[in-house]
């Protein structure tokens, strides 16, 4: 489902890993298993973007806007 605020997505995570952003979730603050996934993968988003941004400048911008108004919502 899409919506103006981004889109859903459903995902399966091993025992293992939901364990794991649970304890970084506890340790970090966050609400719970959900949101340090949602962190999680935004950080991934912003590394790869970068290894992009060196390939192609002009895209530099695009992510990084989009995680701005993500943790802005966040707050």
């Amino acid at each position: 489902m899409n919506s103006s605020d981004g889109i859903r997505i459903e995902l399966f995570l091993p025992a293992e890993l939901a364990v794991q952003l649970g304890r970084i979730a506890e340790a970090g603050g966050l609400r719970d298993v959900a949101e340090a996934a949602i962190v999680g993968l935004a950080e991934w988003a912003a590394a790869r973007q970068s290894e992009l941004d060196n390939r192609d400048p002009a895209q530099k911008y695009f992510v990084n806007e989009a995680l701005d108004e993500l943790f802005h919502r966040r707050k």
